[in-house]
C-alpha cells in the first residue's frame, strides 16, 4: 500500500524508468539470446480473444504464467515465449452480431459467410493496442511481434497436422457424447460459451411411460427433470428401501414409487406392492432406439 500520493508518483516514475530500460536495451530478447544451446523451455500462451478489453484476472494468470517463465529462465533454460490471439468462437462471432444488428443465423446467410468472417476477423483487433499497452504496463514478458493466430491458415493447417499424428498413432477414435448446442446459432458449445449466458430459469418436469419388457399392457411411470437426456437414456433409477406399486389406470397398468401415485389422483387401484429391490434386473423397452445400446 502507499503511504502517500507522492510515494504513488514515484513508484509509477521508478516503474517507467524500468520499463524504458527494458525497451531501450532489448532485456528480453536478449535473456532468449544469450542462452543459445542451453536446454530449451518453449511457452506458447493460451491465446485471449482481443474484441474484448484485458481485465485484472487477465493480470492475476499472466503473472502466473510470467513466473513460471522467469524462473525456468534463472536456471539456466532458454526461454522461449510465444504470444497468440485466439479468434474462433461464439463471443467474437457474438459481437459482430451486435454491430450488425442481427439476431438470427438465417441473417448471417444472407449477408454472406464470406463477409461475416472478414468482419469478425477485423473485430479481433479492435481492443488490440490495449492487450499490448497492458502486457507492456505489467512487465509480462512475451513475444508480441510473432505471435500465432487461429484464422491463420499456417496455425489451422498445424492443427490439422496433429490431429493426423494421433490419428496415425491410433489415438483417435470415433463415439457419441451428448453436448451442449445452441438451436439459435446451429452449433455445440463449450463450458465457457454456456456460462457466457447462463441464467436461472423454471423449467417443467415430465413424466413417461416405458413399456416393461415381458408384461402386457404394463409400463414404468418415470419422473425426470431432463428429457433432453431421454434419446440416450438405458437404465432407471430405483431405491431399494421405497416402497413402490403397480396401479390399474385408466385401462393400463402402471409401476411408480407409492409417495408419488397422487400424480395419478383417485383414477387408480392398487394391484402390488413392493420395495424398490424387487425391480432390479426388470428391463424396459428404450423410448428412442436410434443408436443400440450396450
Amino acid at each position: 500500500m502507499f503511504k502517500s500520493l507522492t510515494d504513488k508518483l514515484n513508484y509509477h516514475a521508478l516503474e517507467a524508468e524500468i520499463q524504458k530500460f527494458w525497451q531501450e536495451n532489448k532485456i528480453f530478447e536478449r535473456s532468449i539470446a544469450i542462452r543459445d544451446g542451453k536446454p530449451s523451455f518453449t511457452f506458447y500462451e493460451g491465446p485471449p480473444t482481443a474484441n474484448g478489453r484485458p481485465g485484472i484476472h487477465h493480470v492475476m494468470a499472466r503473472t502466473l504464467k510470467d513466473i513460471v517463465c522467469r524462473y525456468k529462465t534463472m536456471r539456466g533454460f532458454q526461454v522461449h515465449r510465444k504470444a497468440g490471439w485466439d479468434t474462433h468462437g461464439l463471443p467474437v462471432e457474438i459481437e459482430v452480431e451486435k454491430m450488425l444488428g442481427f439476431k438470427h443465423k438465417d441473417e448471417i446467410v444472407d449477408y454472406g459467410v464470406a463477409k461475416f468472417n472478414e468482419e469478425c476477423k477485423k473485430s479481433v483487433w479492435k481492443y488490440k493496442i490495449d492487450w499490448e499497452e497492458m502486457t507492456r504496463m505489467m512487465g509480462y514478458w512475451v513475444d508480441l511481434q510473432h505471435p500465432y493466430v487461429t484464422f491463420d491458415n499456417e496455425y489451422i493447417e498445424s492443427i490439422w497436422w496433429a490431429l493426423k499424428q494421433y490419428f496415425d498413432r491410433g489415438l483417435i477414435y470415433k463415439g457419441h457424447k451428448i453436448q451442449p448446442y445452441c438451436p439459435r446459432c446451429e452449433t455445440p458449445l463449450s463450458s465457457h460459451e454456456v456460462s457466457l449466458g447462463y441464467k436461472d430459469v423454471r423449467d417443467p418436469s415430465v413424466y413417461i411411460k416405458l413399456k416393461v419388457k415381458g408384461e402386457a399392457n404394463t409400463f414404468f411411470l418415470v419422473w425426470t427433470t431432463t428429457p433432453w437426456t431421454l434419446i440416450s437414456n438405458v437404465a432407471i433409477a430405483v431405491h431399494p428401501d421405497v416402497d413402490y406399486v403397480k396401479v390399474e389406470h385408466k385401462g393400463e397398468h402402471l409401476i411408480l414409487a407409492d409417495a408419488r401415485r397422487t400424480v395419478l389422483g383417485d383414477e387408480h387401484t392398487v394391484l402390488e406392492k413392493f420395495k424398490g429391490s424387487a425391480l432390479a434386473g426388470k428391463e424396459y423397452e428404450r423410448m428412442y432406439d436410434y443408436h443400440p445400446a450396450k
